[in-house]
């Protein structure tokens, strides 16, 4: 081992998942600034570090010293420490105010600012308010430097260091020796893999109870991320199996001690969370009971009023919306489906305007901004998410509730419900009085929910309530390649991929990757804008099947915040660059924001020195500290998977045999129904056929189509608290 000390010049790459850094340290014998590459948790500028390790020569860089293990200490030049203190370390303090601090202090700053820190009034521009931020951030800065240096010396990724200190402060590292697996429950972003990692490190027994319990928590939690409500017995057995390399029994004794103490319900051979257990049998439950109550009114009634509507808004409703709207009226839940053009929006409208005429008093919600928004604009209506019809606040959970504060209304009406999932569904139904009509409204050949259950197709084959499926298309939408070829390929029917000039789907014939990637930037920057005269970042959306691979959304956004956006102002964070202007979406519900997953905004400015991202949420301002960055993406280019719910003017989506995983027939639909006005296919006939043929659907675990047939439900699940 050999030893190298030096003063941290430049930090020329650093990973806030890996900690890998490449940095240029002035060290005294060497003329030239020396490259140092290694694992360095919070390294900063202005720093001396001493470094243990060994000298190799890089065939690409050259001559590098390879740290294997480091110890940093606090800058003593007057130059050095206000290098550090202008790098970003200490929020409030920029390489201005660090100019202005050292010109005051000189050598003296770092213990002024240790020890006597509200003397930092003495210099201009700094007052008390962010004096009160320099020592806070002065404290927490030694803290997380702490953990990261203990996360990183066990092998552990640095960037998860901030986040623990913000959830258990100075208790961190107690928890994280105690038991690390807690980092998994209580921390987003860190999952159960990450602390397994930590409590190896830290010498915890692989067969230790806490491990075994996680382990299985982290399974249930994985399963229900991939759609299900619940897993069977032999199911949960074997794949803890497979993630802990556990023997059977010891899986079988920690499942059964979680049973009864309540942290997992047994139901037959069905193992759920409890809150995917209570959402189920509470969404079933909630139906039933809102069956049960009479209707509003008399069928010869509806049909005297629709007559009154036609004749007074010179309108005409074909059979089935005739019968839709007969129906919601005289039914207490019902559903409306169908696929584009087939008038769903105009059945609405005529839903609403008989309840009006009724007197009624109707809510409309939907479970995305975007999705309440074009709700908003096609019926004239107010409309709400979800989340924020039900008042969602944070650590209370949902304020409305069905026994003291129930939503005063007497038709509620959900858009895209094929996006609900079932604990966000049965919240709903928790905050809607046993009165009320509900109406559920969306597209079930439509990708299901992100996350667990099947809610829409469930509720649709369990036959429990009245559903009305809209097929015919309309004449208008007949012109619309975009609507035809959608309903072609959910019929199994390859689409037409060549029409007049005036279309608006086009396909374009690509076979390599990179012309495909080219092709769509090109599409994207220039031509699309051009001819359609659109905004190329707030009109056209690029709908990737999968994030990874040449033409993945990840590589995508890469190509497109390049071509796109040429702001100067950017901060990075997880190996990701972020600039003033980026469209980004937020990919987490966030209550305490009000932001929530699927919403996208725009980066209206940076600030460098406090490491704060403003986003522009459909003109709400949303402030985001550096360490939530984890919670957005950018979203020039997202999957077709996190574009439900929504709607543009011009898509652009690249299908091709790299994505063979992902090539289904109800994400190639779901993909082309995104598209308002012009629809953009590039790639290889093959992968559209392969997509067109595959139309098997991924079973998820789910009862809630059985507790709906079941009149009594009377079953006796075990785990109930």
């Amino acid at each position: 081992m050999e030893y190298l000390q030096g003063v941290v010049e430049r930090i020329t790459y650093f990973n806030e998942e890996s900690g890998y850094s490449v940095i240029k340290l002035k060290s005294r014998g060497y003329h030239d600034l020396v490259t140092v590459v290694g694992n360095m948790a919070s390294i900063h500028v202005g720093t001396i570090i001493a470094l243990c390790g060994e000298w190799k020569i890089d065939s690409k860089y050259g001559k590098q010293f390879v740290a294997a293990k480091y110890e940093e200490k606090l800058p003593a030049s007057v130059a050095g420490i206000e290098k550090y203190l202008g790098s970003g370390l200490i929020k409030g303090i920029g390489p201005v105010n660090a100019k202005r601090i050292v010109k005051a202090f000189g050598k003296d700053t770092i213990d002024i600012i240790e020890e006597e820190p509200n003397r930092l009034t003495e210099v201009p521009g700094i007052g008390p308010k962010r004096v009160d931020m320099i020592k806070k951030a002065w404290e927490e800065q030694k803290e997380v430097k702490n953990i990261m240096l203990f996360l990183q010396s066990h092998g552990v990724s640095t960037a998860h260091g901030a986040k623990i200190y913000k959830t258990y402060g100075n208790e961190s590292l107690d928890v994280v020796r105690e038991n690390p697996y807690r980092l998994a429950d209580d921390i987003w972003g860190i999952g159960f893999r990450t602390a397994d990692i930590i409590a190896q490190k830290l010498g915890f027994d692989l067969h230790s109870p806490q491990r075994c319990r996680s382990g299985i928590l982290y399974i249930l939690n994985q399963l229900s991320n991939e759609g299900h409500c619940f897993a069977t017995n032999s199911q949960l057995i074997d794949e803890t199996i497979k993630v802990l390399s556990l023997g059977k029994e010891q899986i079988e004794e920690s499942i059964s001690s979680m049973i009864k103490e309540g942290t997992l319900i047994l139901e037959n051979e069905a193992i759920y969370l409890p809150p995917f257990f209570h959402s189920e049998a509470g969404v079933a439950r909630r139906i039933k009971e809102i069956i049960s109550k009479p209707v509003f009114t008399k069928v010869d009634e509806i049909n005297n009023i629709i007559d009154r509507i036609e004749g007074d808004m010179k309108i005409r409703y074909d059979r089935v919306q005739r019968e839709a709207i007969r129906n919601a009226v005289s039914s207490k839940f019902m559903v409306l489906t169908g696929g584009p053009g087939t008038g769903k929006t105009f059945a609405i409208q005529g839903i609403i305007n008989i309840f009006e005429r009724m007197g009624a008093k109707i809510f409309l919600a939907a479970p995305t901004g975007r999705a309440a928004k074009r709700m908003a604009e096609t019926t004239g209506r107010e409309a709400k998410t979800i989340h924020r019809m039900l008042e969602f606040k944070p650590p209370q959970g949902y304020m409305r509730n069905i026994e003291n504060n129930p939503l005063e209304c007497d038709v509620l009406i959900i858009d895209e419900t094929s996006m609900v999932d079932i604990i966000l569904m049965y919240n709903l139904l928790k905050a809607v009085r046993d009165e009320t009509t509900v109406i559920l409204v969306g597209d079930v050949d439509q990708l299901p929910s992100v996350g667990a259950g099947n809610v829409l197709s469930d509720i649709i084959e369990s036959g429990a309530v009245e559903v009305v499926k809209l097929t015919r298309i309309f004449r208008q939408a007949r012109d619309s390649a975009i609507i035809t070829n959608a309903h072609r390929i959910n019929q199994g029917m390859f689409p037409a991929l060549r029409g007049s000039r005036n279309r608006d789907f086009f396909f374009i014939k690509r076979e390599d990757p990179e012309g495909i990637a080219e092709e769509i930037r090109k599409l994207c920057a220039y031509r699309l804008p051009g001819y359609y005269k659109l905004d190329p970042i707030d009109d056209i959306q690029v709908l990737c099947p999968m994030q990874r691979g040449e033409t993945g959304a990840a590589n995508m956004n890469r190509i497109l915040q390049e071509t796109l956006n040429k702001d100067k102002r950017f901060i990075k964070y997880g190996g990701a660059v972020y600039k003033v202007g980026d469209k980004i979406m937020q990919i987490r519900n966030n209550y305490d924001k009000n932001v929530f997953n699927g919403d996208i905004g725009r980066i209206a400015n940076i600030d460098p020195v406090d490491r704060i991202v403003d986003i522009n949420f459909e003109g709400q301002i949303i402030e985001y500290d550096s360490t939530e960055l984890d919670e957005i993406m950018l979203a020039y280019a997202i999957t077709v998977h996190k574009s439900q719910g929504s709607e543009y003017d011009v898509v652009v989506a690249p299908f091709t045999t790299q994505h063979f995983m992902m090539l289904q027939r109800n994400l190639l639909y779901t993909c082309i129904t995104r598209a308002r006005k012009v629809f953009v296919l590039i790639g290889t006939e093959k992968a559209i056929g392969i997509a067109v043929g595959n139309n098997k659907i991924i079973k998820r675990n789910t009862m809630l189509n059985k507790r709906l047939k079941d009149p009594s439900d009377q079953r006796n699940p075990k785990g109930l608290m």
